[in-house]
C-alpha cells in the first residue's frame, strides 16, 4: 500500500479545504469520518483510486497528513496530494480590502483551495447542479454513481463508488436519467463533454482564462459551469461563478447591505481583488452576513473599506 506524508502550514484547515470536492454528506465520491479522516474516489489517467487522508499529530505537536491509496492510479494520486490538499495555493498574496472580507480572512486563515487536476469528475457533477436546487443535484449524482459507478479498489467505506469511465455515461438509457431527475438538457451536455472527455481533461494544464474557452467549447456549458468546475480543477483563486443567480445578492448584502445586488455591481465590488475574486467571494459565503430571504429590503450603507 503506497503512502505519502505531507506536512502542512501552521494555520491549515483541512476539513474546510477539502469540503469544497464533496458533493453533500452523502457523496459516493468523497467522505468524511467523525475523527477526521477523509476518503475519495476518483478516475485518474492510471486507473481507479481509492485515497485515504489522515491527520496526525506530530511529535512535535503539529500536524502531519497522511495519504495512503490502492488501485492503478495511486501512484498518480499520491504524487498530485500535496496538491489536491491546497499546497500549491498561496492565500498570503491575498490583501482583503473590506472589514467583512479581513475578518473572514483572519478567522478561516487555514483555507486553501483545492487542486485536483482532473475535469470530467467537476464539470459532470456541476452540469448536473445547472438550474436545479443543490439537495437535488446531489440525489442525482449519488443515484446516478450507485447504479453505474465502478466498485472502489482497496478498503473504502460501504457505498462508495468510483465515477463511471467517459463510454457507459454515454450508455445510460434516457429513463434512468429521467428517474435521476435530470433533465434532457442537463443530460446532453454531459453527454456531449463525455464525447470530447480527453480533449476536456487538457484543460487541468491550462491557465484559467484558456481552460474557461476550452470548457466552454461544448454547447450547455457556459461561464457559470466553467468556473465552478476550474475552481476545484485548477484550484483556481480567480475562477469566479459568473451567472449565479443569488451570488451577487449575497455578496452585495455582505458588503454594502444592499439587497439589490447585480451582476456588474458584485463585479464592481470584486474589483479590488484581482486575481482573487473566487477567494474573496469564498471568505465573504464563510464569514459576512448573508440576507434573510424573508425580511424585507435593508437601507443602503456605505462599503466598509479597511
Amino acid at each position: 500500500m503506497p503512502r505519502r506524508l505531507w506536512v502542512p502550514p501552521e494555520l491549515y484547515d483541512l476539513a474546510r479545504t477539502l469540503r469544497a470536492l464533496r458533493r453533500g454528506t452523502g457523496d459516493p465520491t468523497c467522505r468524511r469520518e467523525t475523527e477526521g479522516t477523509w476518503w475519495r474516489t476518483c478516475r485518474t489517467p492510471d486507473g481507479p483510486t481509492t485515497l485515504e487522508i489522515t491527520p496526525h499529530v506530530s511529535p512535535t505537536g503539529g500536524t502531519v497528513i497522511t495519504g495512503d491509496a490502492w488501485g492503478p492510479g495511486a501512484a498518480w494520486t499520491l504524487e498530485a496530494l500535496p496538491a489536491l490538499l491546497g499546497a500549491d495555493d498561496d492565500p498570503a498574496t491575498f490583501v482583503p480590502r473590506h472589514r467583512t472580507v479581513a475578518r473572514a480572512h483572519r478567522k478561516h486563515a487555514g483555507l486553501r483551495l483545492p487542486h485536483t487536476g482532473l475535469v470530467m469528475e467537476s464539470l459532470i457533477a456541476t452540469v448536473l447542479e445547472q438550474r436545479i436546487t443543490t439537495g437535488s443535484a446531489h440525489y442525482a449524482w449519488r443515484r446516478l454513481l450507485a447504479r453505474y459507478g465502478e466498485q472502489p479498489p482497496g478498503p473504502a467505506p460501504h457505498g462508495m463508488r468510483i465515477m463511471p469511465q467517459p463510454q457507459i455515461w454515454r450508455m445510460i438509457p434516457s429513463w434512468e436519467w429521467h428517474r435521476a431527475g435530470v433533465d434532457r438538457a442537463r443530460a446532453t451536455t454531459i453527454l456531449r463533454a463525455c464525447q470530447r472527455a480527453p480533449r476536456l481533461e487538457e484543460a487541468a494544464i491550462m491557465n484559467l482564462p484558456d481552460a474557461m474557452s476550452r470548457l466552454q467549447l461544448i454547447p450547455g456549458i457556459g461561464p457559470w459551469t466553467a468556473a465552478e468546475t476550474l475552481q476545484r480543477t485548477l484550484g483556481a483563486p480567480d475562477a469566479l461563478t459568473l451567472g449565479d443567480l443569488h451570488l451577487p445578492v449575497q455578496i452585495t448584502y455582505a458588503l454594502t447591505g444592499r439587497r439589490d445586488g447585480t451582476h456588474d455591481m458584485m463585479l464592481q465590488l470584486l474589483a479590488p481583488y484581482p486575481g482573487q475574486r473566487h477567494r474573496a467571494a469564498r471568505l465573504i459565503l464563510l464569514g459576512g452576513p448573508l440576507p434573510d430571504r424573508r425580511a424585507h429590503f435593508a437601507p443602503h450603507s456605505r462599503i466598509a473599506h479597511l
